[in-house]
C-alpha cells in the first residue's frame, strides 16, 4: 500500500501521510476526509543545546540567557517503522529514535561563548514532528498533526482498515483520524 516514492518522500522531508482517492465532506470551518490509502510519517530528533548566560547570574537572579543548538540527528517513522534498517526496538509511544549525534566538545562550547558569558553543560532535546500527506485537488499537500492522528493511522494502516480525517482551519492540519 506503498503510495509516494521515496523520492517524493525525502521532498517532504521524509515526512507524511500519503492519502490519495480521498473523498471531502465540508462541515462548515472544517473539511472531513475518508481515505482508503495512507502513509503515516513521525520524524524523531535528537538535539544538542547548551544555555549560556552572563556571568555572575545564579538561577535565582534569571537575567536574560540564550541557548545555542549542536549537532542533530533524526530519523524517519513510516507506519510505525523506522524508513533505515535499524537496531534497538521502540520507545512506549512505538516511535524509533536515531542514534545520538556526536556530543558538542569544550571547544564547540568555547567558540560559540561571548565575552563574559558562562555556558552550561549541553543537554540533549527529544522533538517528534507529525504530518499527513494527502492528494487534494489533484496536488500531493502536507499537512501537520500530533501523536493521537499519527497512532489511529498506524493502527488503521496494520489492520487495513480507511480513516476518517478532520482537517482543521482551512485545512492547514489534521484535528484527528478515526479509523472506518
Amino acid at each position: 500500500m506503498h503510495v509516494f516514492s521515496h523520492r517524493s518522500q525525502a521532498a517532504a522531508l521524509g515526512l507524511g501521510l500519503a492519502l490519495v482517492g480521498c473523498n471531502s465532506l465540508g462541515t462548515g470551518d472544517f473539511n472531513a476526509v475518508i481515505t482508503e490509502t495512507y502513509e503515516a510519517t513521525a520524524m524523531t530528533t535528537y538535539t544538542w543545546q547548551a544555555e549560556y548566560r552572563p556571568q555572575g547570574v545564579t538561577p535565582d537572579r534569571p537575567r536574560e540567557g540564550r541557548i545555542e543548538t549542536f549537532g542533530s540527528s533524526y530519523r524517519v517513522n513510516i507506519n510505525g517503522q523506522p524508513v533505515a534498517e535499524t537496531f534497538g526496538s521502540a520507545d512506549e509511544k512505538g516511535l524509533w529514535w536515531p542514534d545520538l549525534p556526536p556530543k558538542p566538545t569544550v571547544n564547540d562550547l568555547e567558540a560559540r561563548q561571548q565575552q563574559r558569558e558562562v555556558f552550561e553543560a549541553p543537554q540533549i532535546s527529544k522533538s517528534v514532528q507529525y504530518t499527513l500527506t494527502f492528494e487534494q485537488d489533484g496536488e500531493q499537500v502536507t499537512v501537520r498533526t500530533e501523536y493521537p492522528v499519527y497512532r489511529e493511522a498506524v493502527r488503521g494502516h496494520e489492520a487495513g482498515r480507511p480513516l476518517q480525517l478532520s482537517l482543521g482551519r482551512e485545512d492547514a492540519y489534521v484535528r484527528s483520524a478515526k479509523m472506518q
